[in-house]
């Protein structure tokens, strides 16, 4: 178990170094401090996956108790997947070294660390590649860029792994297209062979396959938080609310993430489902049972992470819905919108979805039949069936957040900027290179969210509380918002941190402060229970 560490405050944090080692990289050894790393897998959980040599292990050890042989797991592993994976291959040979990616990680701008750099990230895997599986770099070696597989070269592949949180901002300026999330994850699929894995990745991923989500919660926890939020809402509206449970013959099957059953402030974005649903008088049930629309398997192995996206479509066949709807979650729509027809798709025993309320058809969603709730959502308010009143949140000055899995590895860009802004009277838009497709990340996601690797979470998210600190600074924003559990979950660490007086809030939680819902009682107070604007002192 790594050591605890008293996180540095923002003043020391900030002050990063870019100059270049004196040393070579490949003579420049990892240095495993404290707060700059998170704790292994659990034996327990990997067994419960069913994934290679699981043991007891910890990475502030010298002996990780690698299994015997694993030298050769590791090359045969490379091996399968070179003919498994075109683009793997591709990835490993044509890398010039241009350096376009080199400052857009944003673990580099935070740490300076030149190990950070997608290129030289890429680089602790490829030299190995070159070693092994090219001419040039078994004949002529380190001139080659080549270079043994030691277990140090181990140890410093799951250090900088981990480092990656998969966001794949590197992608969008990489001028050959390379995917350096791709080989993160084939990297993480190699040291999972190995047994190495995080305790923060492989834990949720053990409880879901178990119980149908991250947290573990069974399905009467899941119905009694619910009913919980059901009793805070008519207290704050005076409607109830009685939505179903595992309900056969619903039309709409509806998956959110579990952080949003249990997790402040993603409760509020929940909330913020359930007044829509029931204003909307929507024909729709959840799941107890896949109550998960994250994937931490996706941060596994490939294999993991199908699996555990199945249950979302077994469920759907079971209870004999048209269609599905997700709610705000990044990881979900990841792999749905890329991985998923490989893995199951297309789902044809499922319709594709048409909204019961407008009767537009979601022609996107053809294959998966499944769509993102700010997707139904915006159509809804296209349409004209809300009825909104954005004075109630004009006491937030509000930002958006692009969550990475959502940005670029979905294109939802303008459907949760059309809901805010049709909720809310004050937008405003962090600057140009640190939104959208050019999004910087929460410094936490692909399961670094954990807590004893606190200060490279920080370092992580400096590039994007940068750019809160700018609109915060410049229009008085105290509102972040974003349409991802993990985000709802990482980023008020983030902001108490760096932007002190920044809130975090679902894209949702927005749109039910607005919401004028028929029947409903004189509001005084939004869903936080704050006053609202010209109602203080009326409670």
């Amino acid at each position: 178990m790594a050591p605890k560490v008293k996180l540095p405050k923002p003043g020391e944090l900030s002050n990063i170094s870019y100059n270049t080692p004196a040393t070579d990289w490949m003579d420049t050894p990892v240095d495993f401090k404290p707060g700059t790393y998170a704790w292994g897998a659990k034996e327990k959980d990997l067994l419960t996956l069913g994934l290679p040599n699981p043991r007891q292990w910890s990475p502030a050890e010298e002996d990780w108790k690698l299994p015997e042989g694993w030298e050769s797991t590791i090359l045969d592993g490379i091996a399968e997947r070179l003919s498994k994976y075109r683009s793997f291959k591709i990835f490993m040979d044509i890398c010039v070294r241009c350096g376009a990616c080199a400052d857009k990680c944003h673990f580099y701008i935070g740490s300076g660390d030149p190990k950070n750099m997608p290129v030289l990230r890429a680089e602790l895997l490829r030299s190995v590649y070159k070693k092994y599986f090219t001419k040039s770099g078994k004949f002529l070696g380190r001139l080659a860029g080549a270079r043994e597989l030691t277990e140090d070269v181990l140890k410093e592949w799951w250090y900088y792994f981990f480092q990656c949180t998969e966001c794949r901002r590197c992608s969008v300026f990489c001028p050959y297209g390379i995917d350096q999330a791709e080989i993160t994850i084939i990297g993480r699929e190699l040291l999972n062979l190995v047994g190495l894995n995080l305790d923060w990745i492989a834990g949720p991923a053990a409880a879901c396959y178990m119980k149908g989500n991250h947290l573990g919660l069974e399905p009467h926890a899941i119905k009694g938080n619910i009913e919980t939020m059901l009793d805070d809402i008519e207290d704050l509206t005076g409607i109830t609310i009685e939505p179903s449970f595992n309900r056969k013959g619903a039309e709409i099957l509806f998956v959110t993430p579990s952080g949003d059953l249990l997790g402040d402030p993603g409760i509020y974005t929940n909330m913020g489902y359930l007044m829509l649903f029931h204003e909307l008088g929507l024909d729709y049930t959840w799941s107890t049972y896949a109550s998960e629309g994250g994937n931490f398997g996706f941060f596994t192995s490939n294999d993991t992470a199908k699996r555990l996206n199945y249950k979302i479509y077994a469920e759907a066949k079971r209870l004999g819905v048209k269609y599905i709807i997700g709610g705000e979650c990044g990881h979900m729509w990841r792999v749905l919108n890329q991985y998923m027809d490989t893995w199951h798709g297309p789902a044809d025993f499922l319709e594709v979805p048409k909204s019961p309320i407008t009767g537009t058809v979601f022609e996107n969603a053809k294959s998966t039949k499944m769509i993102h709730i700010t997707e139904f959502t915006a159509d809804l308010i296209k349409n004209n069936k809300l009825k909104l009143d954005p004075s109630r949140n004009d006491h937030l000055k509000v930002t958006f957040h692009d969550s990475c899995n959502t940005s670029r590895g979905m294109g939802l860009l303008e459907e949760p900027r059309y809901i805010i802004k049709a909720a809310c009277n004050n937008f405003y838009e962090m600057p140009e290179n640190t939104i959208r497709e050019k999004t910087f990340c929460c410094g936490s996601g692909s399961g670094l969210n954990a807590t004893e690797n606190m200060e490279e979470r920080m370092r992580g998210g400096f590039a994007r509380a940068n750019a809160v600190k700018y609109v915060r600074e410049k229009h008085g924003v105290n509102v972040l918002a974003n349409i991802c559990a993990v985000d709802r979950a990482a980023l008020p660490t983030l902001m108490d941190y760096w932007v002190p007086g920044v809130s975090v809030y679902g894209t949702h939680e927005l749109l039910a402060n607005a919401l004028v819902m028929k029947g409903e009682k004189e509001r005084t107070t939004d869903l936080r229970g704050d006053d609202l604007p010209g109602k203080e002192g009326n409670d």
